[in-house]
């Protein structure tokens, strides 16, 4: 007998969910043989297809909502912007479709064409987070079947229910069964998936650790696609701005939204020391007043819990870790639900201690760095391995132009959070952050690949020289006729 997954309600520890555990041989082999069918559909009908999954999304949104807001514990209100963004990726993705991978024909003389179309990979597996279990997965879903692609899906074991809904709309809506696939299980399904000889590729959202181990494992297939989009610690920059008021507010939303776990997230405060002090106690202030509560809970909560209590106990570690090495703590991370994993913002100056961990703290809990120069700031938000996102507060367009140019890293905001970034654009990292394959609007770019092609209507072919004349062959060499 196969074994159960079941899902859980971080707020309350309700069960929410259970569902057997997927045979994954079956499942693959159900999206190679579905694969073909899909991909000859013209695109129009693939699109169409995908927005009628739009309606659907539409339909439900509410209960939707609802569902993610409860496996994940996220604040209601922000559930609903997940929903809305999995109804926006359908129109953005046709349009990335239609600019990233055009057919191209360039005429020639005496009618030869050349040609450029791009053709779908086959049978690709999508690797989902529990952060954002419906948005980031569906970013890959949708551009893969856009193109032709069949899928099969392991929402994060986390989350399974918010994945297994988001399957049931695509099929409601008219994607066959059996190019959209819902693989449910643990750690184990998702090696046993990634390691499948069946796929054509993968498409993962996770953490930094597990993308690895992806790219390890995929070293020696360069006949498979692998797109990796993995954390950072990522660097929010404060530098002269009489608004402090402004700047605290934009430190506060980068490092605290989504209760710190979205990958974008600011994990590390580098301020000039000159103006260090009114702005981090603006912060604290802040950081004091922000409500942490269940999802459904009045007055709207701008903090849900942390997604379990494993989570909330490694981050809690990690704290007291930093106090103990050094850190000086500014405001204290604390418990205020009992067994449950409800976390307070944790904010600690690390600036004396003589070596800071380079690793993504996937929660609320923001380090802060003090540094004399503009140029000392650029290289400590450098000082990492990763390289997702990072933003400017204050300065001059001259600095921001200094700024732009020697971040490392994918996303660059100027007096915006790390965490605004446009699904109209591309989206993803460098360094431990990813494997330069961005998401979001150049998704398209790994769901398909391009074919160049020559073609005539009619037979046309000549050899101009190097021939032997009609008389037959004759052997010319020095000394010989």
């Amino acid at each position: 007998m196969s074994e159960e997954l079941v899902s859980h309600e971080p707020a309350t520890g309700a069960e929410l969910w259970r569902g057997r555990t997927s045979d994954v041989d079956a499942e693959v082999a159900a999206a190679r043989a579905a694969w073909l069918g899909w991909a000859a559909r013209p695109f129009a009908y693939r699109a169409e297809t995908l927005r009628r999954f739009v309606d659907r999304v539409k339909a439900e949104a509410e209960g939707f909502a609802d569902l993610i807001a409860r496996e994940t514990g996220k604040p209601l209100w922000e559930a609903r912007t997940e929903v809305e963004s999995v109804c926006n990726k359908v129109d953005i993705s046709v349009t990335a479709y239609s600019e990233r991978t055009p057919n191209r024909r360039i005429e020639g003389a005496m009618g030869l064409r050349n040609a450029v179309r791009h053709k779908p990979h086959g049978a690709l597996a999508v690797l989902g987070p529990y952060n954002f279990p419906a948005h980031l997965p569906n970013g890959h879903i949708v551009p893969a079947l856009l193109a032709g692609n069949s899928v099969l899906f392991k929402p994060s074991e986390k989350t399974p229910a918010t994945g297994a809904k988001l399957v049931d709309l695509f099929h409601s809506a008219g994607v066959p069964e059996e190019v959209l696939r819902l693989i449910v299980g643990g750690p184990d399904t998702g090696k046993a998936l990634a390691a499948h000889d069946g796929l054509d590729g993968l498409l993962f959202t996770g953490s930094a650790r597990t993308g690895i181990a992806l790219n390890r494992q995929f070293a020696a297939r360069p006949d498979r696609i692998l797109a990796l989009e993995m954390g950072g610690n990522n660097p929010i920059v404060v530098w002269d701005t009489a608004d402090i008021r402004t700047a605290a507010i934009l430190v506060v939303q980068s490092a605290f939204l989504s209760a710190g776990q979205r990958c974008t997230n600011a994990r590390r405060l580098i301020v000039k020391q000159a103006m260090a002090e009114p702005l981090i106690e603006e912060v604290r202030t802040l950081s004091g007043r922000l409500i942490v509560d269940h999802p459904h809970a009045e007055p709207a909560p701008y903090m849900g819990p942390v997604i379990d209590n494993e989570a909330a106990d490694g981050l809690t570690e990690s704290f007291l870790i930093l106090m103990s090495n050094g850190g000086q703590v500014i405001r204290h991370m604390t418990r205020p639900v009992e067994g449950r994993p409800f976390l307070t913002p944790g904010i600690i100056d690390v600036t004396a201690m003589p070596e800071r961990p380079d690793i993504e703290l996937f929660g609320p809990l923001l380090q802060v760095v003090r540094v004399e120069s503009f140029e000392a700031a650029i290289a400590e938000a450098n000082n990492t391995a990763f390289g997702l996102s990072a933003a400017l507060i204050g300065g001059t367009p001259q600095l921001y132009d200094q700024f732009w140019a020697n971040a490392r890293a994918g996303v660059i905001n100027w007096n915006r959070p790390t965490n605004g970034a446009s699904s109209a654009a591309p989206f993803g990292g460098i360094g431990l952050s990813g494997n330069h394959r961005p998401s979001a609007f150049y998704a398209a770019d790994y769901c398909a690949y391009p074919v160049a092609s020559s073609e005539s209507d009619a037979l046309r072919a000549s050899i101009g020289v190097g021939l032997h004349d009609d008389e037959g062959p004759k052997l010319v060499r020095k000394g010989f006729i």
